[in-house]
């Protein structure tokens, strides 16, 4: 063995670790983050603007002004006037039309099919963007490690989504059955599929805020019991914009105006007297718009719990996303009652509607931070 000097010169190369491999946890493909997490805001804002028109469709009657489901030729609104008359004669066949329109004229027909084809186009060039942005970051390489399949969800829940839409828009487009409008419990899950969309998108544009190694860091920091009553709560709210669909699927706000009693008792009158039962659920307006009543209170207790476990988080950031996740469900639910209150006009009705976008993404966020949580541990720093 060859002697070693007993001192060593200090400008001589120090032996360095060997760097993290190519693709492991710790490193990875960086990729373009900051380019991916604006697509995907992007995206995002896209599907809030169509959240809102479609609930303009829904409050102006104006979903089945279209009868069809032509996913690359109903792109063209009608071109001329013999189309337009075509399209108009299609429309007065279902049931919308003989019980709800009859002697509607060329020009109001076009009020109603304009709200429609926007809601479609948009939904259309949703699609497009997250195709063209797929393909660019993917063909030059830049999605970070183990995030293709992750980005591959949003574009696959949209095409589900189309799916699903004209399955809801079905429901109503009836000859001799007597539907006036889409069955409730579609127009449910097609708005739930809606925030759950919202939620894939928001979710991981937070994850991309930070590389994977400062997310593994502050995972040591994850606070467990907060974390899953975040995700409760997460669930619990989910639930609530389920029941708002149906409420709004039968336009059961505009039928007991009075608060917190219902046609001046605690229970609305013939909550059960829809026959077979379960038809009251869906159907009966008072009995849907009590179970979102009470929904809407067990929800606030339940939103006050975790306000209370969060509150006393060890980080500030986390605090203050528990504080506005609080201070938003309140005016949540005031607005929801004013809305009631004033039979449920379309300014309020989509005020309600956009205030629930805001809260379903910042109990996402408070989620997001109880399970990595930022720095500043010091309480007096709330």
């Amino acid at each position: 063995m060859a002697k070693r000097p007993i001192f060593e010169e200090t400008s001589a190369p120090a032996t360095r670790p060997a760097a993290p491999a190519k693709g492991s946890v710790i490193e990875g493909r960086a990729g373009a983050r900051k380019a991916i997490r604006v697509w995907l805001w992007v995206m995002f804002a896209m599907v809030v603007a169509m959240i809102m028109l479609g609930g303009m469709t829904r409050l102006t009657d104006s979903g089945l002004s279209i009868t069809e489901w032509r996913p690359i030729t109903g792109a063209l609104p009608p071109m001329s006037e013999a189309d337009w008359m075509a399209e108009f004669d299609r429309y007065r066949q279902i049931d919308q039309y003989h019980l709800m329109n009859q002697g509607m004229t060329l020009t109001e027909f076009q009020f109603i099919y304009w709200w429609e084809w926007s809601h479609r186009q948009l939904g259309r060039l949703i699609g497009v963007v997250w195709a063209l942005g797929f393909l660019w970051f993917w063909v030059r390489r830049q999605i970070p490690a183990g995030w293709a399949l992750r980005l591959a969800i949003p574009g696959l829940l949209g095409g589900l989504q189309g799916a699903i839409g004209w399955w809801m828009v079905a429901s109503g487009i009836t000859q001799g059955e007597g539907m006036t409008a889409v069955a409730s419990y579609r127009l449910a899950t097609h708005l739930g599929l809606a925030f759950v969309i919202l939620g894939v998108l928001a979710w991981y544009a937070m994850l991309l805020g930070r590389s994977e190694s400062a997310l593994l860091q502050a995972r040591r920091g994850r606070e467990a019991k907060l974390f899953s009553l975040s995700t409760g709560l997460m669930h619990f709210a989910f639930l609530q914009i389920l029941l708002g669909a149906l409420v709004a699927g039968i336009d059961a706000g505009r039928g007991y105006t009075d608060w917190p009693l219902m046609a001046g008792g605690i229970l609305p009158p013939g909550m059960w007297d829809l026959s077979p039962v379960w038809r009251n659920l869906f159907e009966n307006d008072g009995t849907v718009q009590f179970i979102h009543r009470v929904s809407g209170y067990l929800l606030a207790v339940f939103g006050v719990v975790v306000w209370a476990r969060g509150r006393r988080s060890t980080y500030a950031g986390t605090r203050r996303a528990f504080h506005w996740v609080l201070g938003v469900l309140a005016a949540q639910i005031t607005l929801g009652v004013v809305t009631v209150m004033h039979g449920a006009p379309v300014d309020l009705g989509i005020s309600h509607q956009l205030t629930a976008v805001l809260l379903w993404v910042l109990i996402l966020r408070a989620r997001l931070l109880a399970q990595y949580p930022m720095g500043g541990t010091i309480r007096g720093n709330a």
